[in-house]
């Protein structure tokens, strides 16, 4: 879902030339300036790294909800998996800025599980000799212009939530954002920076705003 919102973004960007978006499977967007890579093993980039070469930023947006997952499992897709991706870029491209989204109440000494496999994977990521990353933790996002998530209950939740989201926004501003502000912030981080390393909701709707 916050794929395929940064991607709106992008491809409304005119700044960007051009997006290479990887996945195991299609975004099924059709533009002049995107191309797609369907790519089955995301833990391992030797087949395609020819293709990686030459970009400014990678706006990592894959995840699962940790919902009934081991903790080895989850770790495995979320830290693993991360952390395959951002070394072959790195490599290829030391001058890029990468941008993961992580989620609210993330860290590496949290009580949840998840909270501490999220936590570990934004500390090695910070550690990458990257240009630059950013590890952005948004907490509620609604999803705008007819994006959808692809988790069946997350959907549910989105549908019942969306006529509440004004009211939402009012009493808990500091803690839901859109599809659409992530996607901006990404795009305004990976031109110009952001202020923290670390952004929360609040911080992700400011820069947002900001002229990029």
């Amino acid at each position: 879902m916050v794929g395929q919102g940064v991607l709106r973004e992008c491809l409304l960007d005119p700044d960007v030339e051009r997006v290479l978006s990887i996945g195991r499977g299609s975004t099924r967007a059709a533009h002049p300036k995107l191309r797609e890579i369907v790519h089955k093993n995301l833990f391992d980039y030797g087949e395609v790294e020819s293709e990686l070469h030459g970009f400014d930023a990678c706006f990592f947006c894959l995840g699962v909800s940790a919902a009934g997952m081991s903790e080895q499992d989850y770790r495995h897709i979320t830290f693993d998996l991360t952390l395959s991706a951002a070394n072959t870029l790195v490599r290829l491209n030391p001058a890029m800025m990468f941008i993961y989204v992580s989620g609210t109440g993330t860290h590496a000494n949290g009580r949840m599980m998840w909270a501490r496999v999220k936590g570990a994977t934004e500390n090695a990521l910070l550690a990458l000799p990257f240009r630059a990353a950013y590890m952005f933790r948004p907490g509620y996002i609604q999803p705008l212009h007819g994006i959808k998530t692809k988790t069946r209950w997350y959907g549910a939740l989105y549908a019942v939530m969306a006529p509440l989201y004004p009211l939402w926004r009012t009493i808990f501003p500091n803690y839901v954002t859109t599809t659409e502000n992530v996607g901006r912030a990404m795009l305004v981080a990976a031109k110009r920076g952001a202020p923290s390393k670390i952004l929360e909701s609040a911080d992700i709707n400011q820069l947002a705003q900001t002229k990029s």
